[in-house]
């Protein structure tokens, strides 16, 4: 149990044709909501942060309490540094013991990439951690300007991985960070043939907004890492907002703490039952709305 790599994790969802949940954090309600309910359906989860958002949430604070939190958890759990592209950074990430790290190249032409990615491979092979990349463009915005959508190319993610030992692939499909304009359409039929093609686990970044029955078809199209985001800072919100309306004038800071953390774990549960891909989506729904 507890602290464990990133490939282990998407190893045993390729087995079970299942998803993990890679859940960003951003302060401690974030990670003790996502450690509940992980524990409470038993199922093994990815603690992540992205470097743009260090900036809130400083990786000298953050890093340790997301190891120490994997390390008491009672199933397994992976620590991740999402979206790194400077190596000082991802050289930090390492030291504090996070089990893997992603490199994204995607905004690099496709050999500048591949050589950029193979050289945090280098590092990281060293320290035993495993490394993700990105081929091709998600849209939306990661804590910077909107990037226009590139879907990645199949026949481009099979020379991309030749030879490179990268242990996820995150691809383009339709997906984006941030919240959807509109009801996001995916492509499955890329992560289908991406699937065949490579031996490497796919990624579905921009999670938070796509529906269950989407997440399910992309399952089974071949992804085994789905990353929520979004979702987890927006229940923050609205709790927040909903206990402020109510208890204006007699709020207390640590209920609403533990408020805050109900609210993270009750969206993460959701989206913890909808990718381990057992349950009908109809009972996880009636279960949630009961």
């Amino acid at each position: 149990m507890s602290l464990c790599t990133m490939r282990e994790l998407l190893d045993r969802a390729d087995k079970s044709n299942c998803a993990v949940g890679a859940f960003n954090v951003a302060n401690m309600e974030t990670v003790r909501g996502v450690i509940l309910a992980a524990e409470q359906t038993e199922t093994p989860v990815i603690l992540q942060v992205a470097e743009k958002r260090l900036a809130h949430a400083p990786l000298e604070l953050l890093g340790p309490m997301m190891i120490n939190a994997a390390r008491e958890a009672h199933v397994m759990v992976a620590v991740h540094l999402d979206h790194g592209n400077s190596d000082p950074v991802l050289n930090r990430a390492m030291s504090y013991g996070f089990t893997s790290v992603m490199f994204d190249g995607s905004s690099l032409p496709v050999e500048e990439n591949r050589i950029r990615t193979s050289a945090v491979c280098k590092m990281a092979a060293g320290q035993s951690v495993n490394v993700e990349a990105e081929l091709g463009v998600v849209g939306g915005s990661e804590g910077g300007p909107a990037r226009q959508l590139v879907y990645t190319d199949p026949a481009e993610a099979e020379y991309f991985c030749r030879g490179l030992p990268i242990d996820a692939l995150a691809v383009a499909i339709g997906n984006a960070h941030g919240h959807y304009k509109g009801v996001p359409h995916l492509n499955f039929e890329i992560v289908r043939e991406i699937h065949n093609r490579i031996a490497v686990p796919l990624v579905l970044h921009g999670g938070s907004g796509i529906s269950d029955t989407d997440f399910r078809k992309a399952i089974d199209a071949g992804i085994r890492k789905i990353n929520i985001a979004t979702a987890n800072m927006d229940a923050q919100l609205s709790c927040s907002r909903q206990y402020f309306e109510y208890h204006w004038d007699n709020a207390d800071f640590f209920e609403l703490t533990d408020l805050v953390v109900q609210a993270v774990c009750a969206t993460t549960l959701h989206h913890i039952r909808v990718f381990n891909n057992r349950e009908p989506l109809d009972l996880i729904n009636r279960v949630q709305g009961a």
